[in-house]
């Protein structure tokens, strides 16, 4: 068959829809199968390499200029464009943004519906419109893939897509994610980050569906009954400036009585002692070590299509506790504490 994807994603490797394309790709080339994957991505944007005959990287032909309404277009006009004069069979886009008319039968994958579950992401009268476009195109999908059985249930009960056109795909920790073999190397990236022996984890989006406030509220309510000091890493950034949406963390910490660091020039932290230190971004080489250097990773998140995280935290050999909310019971089982 001869298969379009929609690449746009790809520009953004940091986020969870651009890590679940570039894998994505990387399975389907390694199965070998005959099919033809054509992804479609911007001019000069990431193209992995190394993935095969089977997968070919096409520029986006019909994909409008830089503008505010860019990606709206380019979704719902140039991809279908693009699709039509590659003569595809199937299309497929790997997040929630389906088109709404399209020449071929249409897959996508419906992550999490977040957006839709918390007020405080739709907000304007864009993105309420934006919503409801990208939900109607996703009832007329010929499928619908799902991250676990929570997200479908979510899928069928609030889009009225019918159960049978909804498949369950779990995801899975990548292979570096295993416990270190090194104790120096450990060592090393608490040295690197400013951390202590003894601390605690969370990295993540800081929305305030990840409930952050919460383990600041839970970190100060325990800490001096502890057997020893710990600090309480926060890795991740904001990706705005909506205070609905993203909490001021820092002065919560601060209003709760705990002393918090501050990042040098380079994003991370110093060496003084701290309660609360946040680390800002990690790069993706850092993470398995950040995971089997922390005596305990938390995650209290209110609602995940997966949950990603806790997984990688046990694959690394360290102790998970995770709130007892949408799919994270699914994921994570008797292998944290919930």
């Amino acid at each position: 068959m001869k298969i379009a994807i929609n690449g746009l994603f790809l520009q953004y490797p940091a986020t969870g829809t651009g890590q679940y394309s570039l894998h994505l790709l990387e399975a389907l080339a390694a199965r070998d199968d005959g099919h033809s994957y054509n992804v479609f991505v911007d001019p000069g944007s990431f193209r992995p390499a190394g993935l095969g005959e089977g997968v070919t990287f096409r520029e986006a032909a019909s994909w409008p200029p830089a503008g505010a309404p860019r990606k709206l277009l380019a979704e719902q006009v140039g991809f279908p464009g693009d699709c039509r004069r590659l003569g595809a069979q199937v299309a497929h886009v790997p997040y929630f943004a389906p088109p709404l008319v399209s020449p071929c039968p249409v897959v996508t994958t419906v992550h999490d519906l977040i957006t839709l579950l918390f007020p405080e992401y739709g907000a304007s009268t864009a993105v309420r419109a934006y919503n409801a476009l990208v939900s109607a195109a996703a009832r007329r999908a010929d499928a619908i893939i799902a991250d676990s059985q929570h997200s479908a249930r979510d899928i069928v009960r609030l889009l009225g897509v019918p159960e049978g056109r909804v498949r369950v795909v779990y995801l899975a920790a990548e292979p570096r994610f295993r416990p270190a073999e090194r104790q120096e190397d450990l060592d090393g990236v608490r040295q690197r980050y400013g951390l202590p022996e003894r601390f605690i984890f969370y990295i993540g989006g800081l929305n305030r569906h990840k409930n952050l406030g919460v383990l600041l509220q839970a970190f100060a309510a325990v800490r001096h009954q502890l057997p020893c000091a710990y600090t309480l890493a926060i890795a991740g950034r904001a990706q705005g400036g909506n205070p609905a949406v993203f909490p001021d963390l820092r002065q919560q910490a601060r209003d709760l009585g705990l002393s918090v660091s501050e990042e040098d020039g380079n994003g991370h932290a110093g060496d003084a002692p701290c309660d609360v230190r946040f680390l800002r971004f990690v790069p993706e080489e850092d993470k398995p070590l950040l995971y089997g250097a922390a005596d305990l990773f938390v995650f209290p998140s209110l609602y995940e299509g997966f949950g990603l995280p806790p997984l990688e935290a046990m694959a690394c050999g360290t102790p998970v506790v995770c709130s007892n909310a949408a799919s994270l019971p699914e994921i994570v089982g008797d292998g944290g504490l919930l």
